[in-house]
């Protein structure tokens, strides 16, 4: 199965560091962050579980749940955890799957379905295509997905940047431009005509093109 933008997210049943959990009940009516990593002990995603961490205020001062993935059980996670907090200031604060049967990297493609066996004898190598980001709206549907190679860790601060563009845009029939941040100038959706702009927009816009209609952020 390959997974698009407005897919619904795969859902299932894990094990994690804070209890069994089924994915859409968990999510319930939150934005949410799924983000995997191919194996405990990797030097690159030590790095990104900790910043993780340090920013889950953040994330949940927007509403916005994140769940981490490894391929190994969960007793591996446990220690990992302790190195994670040793080198990197914070241990995971949010749950981490224990994805050992290898079911939820299947479901979500980042797998082959004939992979089996023990976890602990696959190599990071083996798993290097669990290396992805997941963003799921409410609406369960997935709205970003992003995939990394292992030596090139993930820019949280990005993630956190489209989350809080995503919102926006969905309720306010707009569209943010390149390198666009929390309260800069964004782009009438082209979706949108002039006339039902206008009603939203009575002071008009700036429009250097006909399809380039930039007004403030909306609050």
């Amino acid at each position: 199965m390959s997974l698009r933008l407005g897919d619904t997210a795969p859902d299932f049943e894990a094990e994690t560091t804070q209890g069994t959990i089924h994915f859409h009940k968990w999510l319930g009516d939150s934005w949410g962050v799924l983000f995997s990593h191919p194996k405990d002990f990797t030097p690159v995603c030590t790095t990104e579980l900790g910043y993780m961490a340090k920013l889950k205020p953040e994330f949940d001062r927007r509403g916005v749940k994140i769940i981490g993935l490894s391929v190994d059980p969960l007793d591996s996670h446990s220690k990992w955890a302790h190195d994670i907090e040793e080198t990197q200031g914070t241990a995971p604060n949010y749950p981490m799957i224990a994805d050992s049967d290898f079911k939820v990297s299947k479901l979500y493609d980042m797998l082959p379905a004939v992979v089996s066996g023990d976890p602990a004898k696959r190599t990071p190598a083996d798993n290097q295509t669990v290396r992805n980001v997941f963003v799921v709206g409410p609406d369960k549907k997935l709205k970003l997905i992003l995939v990394y190679p292992m030596t090139s860790g993930f820019y949280v601060d990005e993630v956190l940047r489209v989350i809080v563009s995503l919102p926006l845009t969905a309720k306010h029939e707009v569209a943010t431009p390149v390198n666009w941040k929390q309260g800069e100038d964004v782009i009438i959706a082209g979706s949108v005509s002039d006339e039902d702009a206008r009603k939203v927009y009575p002071e008009g816009w700036k429009a250097p093109k006909p399809y380039l209609r930039i007004v403030p952020q909306p609050q």
